[in-house]
Formats: structure tokens, C-alpha cells, sequence
């Protein structure tokens, strides 16, 4: 995207129904679980009723993932953002079933909830996995790992936080490491590509296409005094 940072998004709408269970578990749910988008600085600590690592998943999905991460690192507050209702519903009525106090999810554009809320500096990592790959040639534009995104990640990240990306798209993995590399702030901490890292769990949808033979590429860059 060549756009200003005013003129990024983090999606693009599309049509999508909950079920009823997650209809229900976003109306319910969402004000105890969930966070409204404003455009005032998010204070962890009041949030989550404690100092700890800070953590942003962007693109949340139906939050298989986002809790399992969660749920195995109980020390570190999880802030996921997601704008479908369906995945919204799905990981409010998770956070319930196993009573976790260390993640709450914003419905609303990552880009402006980065801007607007995230102190500078805040984040001990961020995490975007399978986004959306927009494999047409003419839709690339729409992908969301552009560099002016990532600039303004990176202005976000604490001294030595890290950015996880995580793709099944070969071209958009190339894609990612160009952009993340000639990032001034950043740093590989591998040549190119690494191998999954313990923390990020296979989904069911990874398991589905590595039994059917298709790659994943998973880049980590950290945060370097530029």
C-alpha cells in the first residue's frame, strides 16, 4: 500500500454469520471479555490487573491459536484484535470456558487500534499469523504486511520485542521478509526463514494442508536501536 498510515487497513470487509452459539456468546461476552475501540492509550495493568509482558495478536481468526498461546503462558497479557463477529463470538466464548484473565479481544481495524491505543514502545511482541494472502496479482495492494504498516508496528515494539509473522503463501512469505527486512528498526533473527516456534501451535487448518504437502513460513525480526 502506498497510502498514508491514515489510509491503511488492516481488512477488508466481508460478509460473514455467526452461529448461533457465537452470537450469543458476543452478546454476552463481549462486555465482560471484551474491549471497546477508543482512541485513548490502553493501560495493561489496569486492564488485566497486573504488570506483565505485553503481547498483540493482529487477525485473531476464530481463536484457536490466540487462546492456546493464552492459556500455555499464563505469566504474559494477550490483547487480540479481530473484526469478524464470528471469530469475535468463538474466542469470547473460549476466554469463558477456560477462565482466562490474561487475554480480551477490540473488534475493530488493527491499524487504528495500534495508532490510537497502543502506547509507543508498549509491546513486548506481536503476532500475525495467516493473514490474508490476497493471491491474485491485482489484489496484492490489499495485503496487509506493507511497509508502512510495519514502520508503524515497529514504532510500537519495545527495545529487543519481536514481530511473528506466519504464512502458507510462498510469494507472500518473500513478500514479508523484503518488507520486514528493509525495516531499519528490525532484525532477522534468522537468514531468511525458521522453523515453527514452540509457542505458535498448529492449527487445524496448518495440520489439514501439511498432510496435503503445502509449506508454512514463519519470520521473527526483533526490534534493534536504529
Amino acid at each position: 500500500m502506498s497510502q498514508q498510515h491514515n489510509a491503511i487497513r488492516s481488512f477488508v470487509l466481508r460478509q460473514g454469520r455467526a452461529s448461533n452459539a457465537q452470537q450469543r456468546a458476543y452478546e454476552n461476552l463481549f462486555p465482560k471479555y471484551g474491549l471497546p475501540y477508543t482512541k485513548n492509550l490502553l493501560n495493561f495493568e489496569l486492564v488485566y490487573g497486573r504488570k506483565a509482558p505485553r503481547y498483540l495478536e493482529i487477525g485473531s481468526g476464530m481463536g484457536e491459536t490466540t487462546v492456546s498461546i493464552a492459556k500455555s503462558h499464563p505469566q504474559n497479557d494477550y490483547l487480540a484484535i479481530e473484526v469478524y463477529t464470528p471469530g469475535v463470538g468463538s474466542l469470547l466464548k473460549q476466554i469463558k470456558e477456560f477462565e482466562l484473565t490474561n487475554l480480551r479481544i477490540i473488534q475493530h481495524d488493527a491499524v487504528e487500534v495500534v495508532k490510537n491505543m497502543i502506547p509507543q514502545e508498549y509491546l513486548n511482541g506481536i503476532h500475525i499469523f495467516f493473514p490474508d494472502p490476497w493471491p491474485k496479482l491485482r489484489h496484492h495492494k490489499r495485503r496487509l504486511i506493507q511497509p508502512e504498516f510495519i514502520s508503524l508496528l515497529c514504532k510500537h515494539l519495545k527495545l529487543g520485542g519481536y514481530i511473528h509473522v506466519a504464512t502458507d503463501w510462498n510469494n507472500y512469505a518473500n513478500q514479508i521478509l523484503e518488507v520486514m527486512s528493509n525495516e531499519l528498526g528490525l532484525t532477522n533473527i534468522e537468514r531468511e526463514f525458521l522453523q515453527r516456534s514452540e509457542y505458535r501451535p498448529l492449527t487445524k487448518f496448518e495440520q489439514r494442508g501439511l498432510r496435503l504437502g503445502h509449506k508454512v513460513w514463519d519470520l521473527v525480526f526483533k526490534k534493534i536501536d536504529s
